[in-house]
């Protein structure tokens, strides 16, 4: 299947010219093929050929390194998982949700330690992570999460009043905000091109525009592309929301779709209006969230809220004028100094979700494949953590990762069509009533 031409993300529009590296042509023969070539797959490239340097590995990209949740994400390394704290323990319990922090904060550092000790050229900061609240309910959300957080026995994770968060942000519409200083920021386009040269470095072979068509079992796996084969001992699915183009992966997940915008860059008269001098990534405390920070060049880059589904997993949905301009209307309504600010780039992705909004990992046919996907849209630092996991599992080590919380864990399949469907609306439709009622008294 021919992936769908998809408007650019700011990330990709400015990152400059680009070569991507030939397709496959002809029969080749590996240890490990890697199907994806995002930060997952770039990294469990990277991270096998550093542990095994005889290994042979490749990794197989559809189109171009960045083209899909990598190069064009919201840019936020963080510890969220899933719809965030309290949802996370509704759904799998306080156990679950102290193993599943613990482990995202491990990713934010693993992945900030790669880019520090390879040093990466990503425009990477790290200036703390604000949760805000914009309703007196959402308040009361926040707060909780912090109980909880706390009576879990984290700490760095905090609560702060309106004024405070003020004196940071400057929005009109702020009641309070959770604070958490674990967080990371980079340009996503630039970070997984150059974790692609890293890949390379330690001998990872990396094939562009080389989707792969067909997969048949014998001895071990032989994959189709378009000009070749690929003869593998074991392979690596790291498609995320791609998953589902693959009879093995087809009902662990779904996509659904996520939308963004950036606006031109803010004068130096607009940027003092809002304040925001830490540069701090920020989230409100919706379900259906919106996320957003300022970039290098004083740009305000925004996305979340409309959440897209398309029937049977139709991938052609990267565009969605009402969710853009729902965003332009969210500037607005959170820094009504900014109306009228010109938006300069439009784009859409999707993500993947799996019925219990968690990630996944683990084995297929015994140990000869593995797979990453679920990551719902928090998957920047996830990814480089899960790319030490699935090393692992690919070496069949036994080791703290390979038992993490996301890994062999059952993976209730997505019904049929058009179960699946009418599933997924359901699901939406739970958080946006609640999400109204938290915001129904808004102007």
């Amino acid at each position: 299947m021919r992936l769908p031409e998809s408007p650019l993300s700011l990330w990709l529009a400015t990152y400059g010219p680009y070569v991507p590296e030939p397709a496959l042509r002809g029969d080749h023969h590996v240890d490990v093929a890697i199907i994806g070539g995002g930060f997952a797959g770039l990294m469990t490239a990277y991270e096998l050929k550093s542990a095994e340097p005889a290994l042979r590995v490749a990794v197989l990209e559809a189109r171009e390194v960045g083209y899909g949740a990598s190069g064009r994400n919201g840019s936020f390394g963080m510890t969220v998982v899933g719809l965030g704290f309290g949802a996370m323990a509704m759904l799998r319990g306080r156990h679950f949700l102290r193993d599943a922090h613990a482990y995202m904060e491990r990713a934010v550092d693993a992945m900030g330690e790669v880019i520090a000790r390879e040093k990466l050229d990503c425009d990477c900061i790290r200036p703390g992570f604000l949760r805000t609240a914009t309703t007196e309910g959402y308040v009361r959300r926040l707060q909780h999460d912090v109980a909880l957080m706390q009576s879990l026995g984290f700490h760095g994770i905090d609560w702060i009043d309106g004024e405070a968060l003020r004196k940071r942000v400057d929005s009109p519409r702020y009641l309070g905000a959770i604070w958490e200083p674990r967080l990371l920021l980079v340009n996503p386009a630039k970070l997984v091109r150059e974790e692609k040269r890293l890949a390379q470095r330690v001998g990872a072979a990396v094939y562009e525009d080389t989707p792969v068509l067909e997969i048949e079992e014998a001895n071990g796996f032989r994959l189709r592309t378009p000009e070749g084969t690929v003869q593998a001992d074991k392979i690596a699915f790291t498609v995320n929301a791609y998953s589902h183009l693959f009879p093995l992966l087809h009902r662990k997940q779904i996509n659904a779709f996520t939308y963004m915008i950036a606006t031109e860059p803010l004068s130096e008269e607009e940027l003092a209006s809002i304040g925001w001098q830490g540069r701090e990534g920020i989230e409100d405390a919706r379900n259906l969230i919106h996320y957003y920070r300022i970039t290098p060049d004083n740009r305000l880059v925004m996305g979340g809220g409309p959440v897209g589904l398309r029937w049977a997993n139709d991938l052609d949905a990267d565009r969605n004028e009402a969710a853009w301009r729902h965003l332009e209307q969210h500037v607005s309504f959170l820094f009504p100094q900014l109306r009228g600010i010109r938006v300069t780039h439009r784009w859409g992705g999707p993500i993947s979700v799996t019925t219990n909004l968690t990630p996944a990992l683990g084995y297929l046919r015994g140990k000869r494949a593995v797979y990453s996907l679920g990551c719902i849209g928090h998957g920047v630092s996830a990814s480089h953590l899960n790319a030490q996991v699935l090393r692992d599992l690919l070496l069949e080590r036994r080791t703290e990762l390979a038992e993490a919380p996301f890994v062999n864990r059952r993976v209730i399949p997505w019904p049929p069509e058009p179960l699946r469907t009418t599933l997924a609306l359901t699901i939406r439709s739970a958080l946006e009533l609640q999400d109204w009622m938290y915001e129904r008294k808004l102007g």
